[in-house]
């Protein structure tokens, strides 16, 4: 017998014709925080798999979209394996890892949960950096149970690895990447907001993912580019861009970004922008944010410093801010806009808060002619 409170949760019935797979996702300790990203991004958007819960005993009970800040999401968090298995109608299809450490490894404690969901026939969907297949005990588990496991970040085989070509030059659509002044700090959100903004708008938009969460998501094209060997990253991202571009031949292809270009560890901006050679970036900032959420030893870079850092190495332009809301009120996050209006000369809107509107009109401010060209196609 489930708990009142989560029966309310689990409300409606699901669709009859939802094909994806089903899912819990485990995130102990830490959903709606930095190393929960990848949980968070699921909750909020998930072609891929339909959520049935998210485990994490911190947060026991309450809904997952209601967790984040957000509308409720008919999506339960239970305390653990066992609670999210009696929720379910039905056995589900994986459980997704939906922690993001910065060791890309699993504790102990985790590695119990991952074989009792193996032992009970359940798949598993991993972004660490650890492959589950290469483990003996969890790959044997597996096949003594008959079920999958999925290593998002593995790459393909290093001699079917693809070398920057130049081939990004022949995409002749608009590129916008969504690039930060840290990292997990809302990059993946608003691209996925963005593209979806701007196809609502009529105007064709694709979006290819850089990180495990983006392809977890669903996003059709793309690749992990922490895993990809430094020698091929750029080459492995202009192939995805190319495959979005001549398989859809879109309006605009929007690249998440990984990272910062100021980052003192990672690199990935770099590649974003040598790869897809953006005509256009969207730069995301979280003004309350004051040390590195890896690092809090060393200081945020300011807006400005990025902004000027991107258009430099990037031989590109920055369009507009988007804000993580972080420990921000709604009225700091109005005066933060008119802040970076007059500092930088530069439109800002919250994604999650405001209207998605915003992010179009950031974009059509921009590239006129796609205002144009939807407005034709609406004729």
């Amino acid at each position: 017998m489930l708990p009142d409170s989560l029966q309310a949760i689990l409300g409606s019935a699901t669709p009859p014709d939802d094909a994806r797979q089903s899912a819990v996702v485990y995130c102990e300790n830490n959903f709606t925080r930095i190393d929960g990203k990848t949980a968070n991004g699921l909750v909020r958007s998930s072609e891929r798999y339909r959520i049935l819960s998210v485990i994490d005993s911190t947060l026991t009970g309450e809904d997952a979209g209601s967790a984040l800040g957000e509308a409720a999401a008919g999506i339960p968090i239970v305390a653990d394996l066992s609670a999210a298995l009696t929720a379910a109608d039905s056995l589900p299809d994986v459980l997704i890892f939906g922690l993001a450490p910065l060791s890309g490894l699993m504790s102990e404690a985790d590695r119990a949960v991952v074989l009792a969901a193996v032992a009970a026939g359940v798949g598993v969907v991993s972004g660490l950096h650890e492959f589950l297949a290469d483990d003996p005990e969890i790959s044997a588990a597996a096949l003594a149970s008959g079920v999958a496991l999925h290593d998002i970040r593995r790459p393909r085989p290093t001699k079917h690895l693809r070398m920057f070509d130049g081939a990004i030059d022949s995409v002749d659509c608009v590129r916008i990447a969504i690039l930060g002044t840290d990292g997990a700090i809302g990059k993946r959100t608003t691209s996925t907001l963005l593209t979806q903004a701007l196809n609502d708008a009529g105007i064709h938009t694709v979006m290819v993912g850089t990180g495990q969460t983006g392809l977890m998501q669903g996003a059709a094209y793309g690749v992990a580019l922490d895993a990809i060997p430094a020698q091929f990253g750029v080459g492995e991202l202009e192939g995805a861009v190319l495959a979005a571009y001549e398989s859809e031949h879109p309006a605009v292809i929007v690249i998440e970004g990984q990272g910062a270009l100021s980052h003192p560890a990672y690199l990935s901006s770099t590649v974003v922008l040598r790869a897809s050679r953006p005509q256009a970036v969207i730069m995301q900032h979280a003004p309350a944010r004051q040390m590195l959420s890896d690092y809090p030893q060393v200081r945020m870079p300011s807006p400005l410093s990025e902004v000027e850092l991107i258009e430099r190495f990037g031989k590109t332009r920055v369009i507009g801010i988007t804000i993580n809301h972080e420990d921000m009120t709604r009225a700091e996050v109005t005066a933060a806009i008119a802040r970076y209006d007059a500092e930088l000369g530069l439109p800002a809107t919250d994604a999650l808060w405001h209207d998605p509107s915003a992010l179009v009109a950031m974009v059509t401010a921009a590239f006129p002619a796609l205002k144009e060209g939807r407005q034709l196609a609406m004729a």
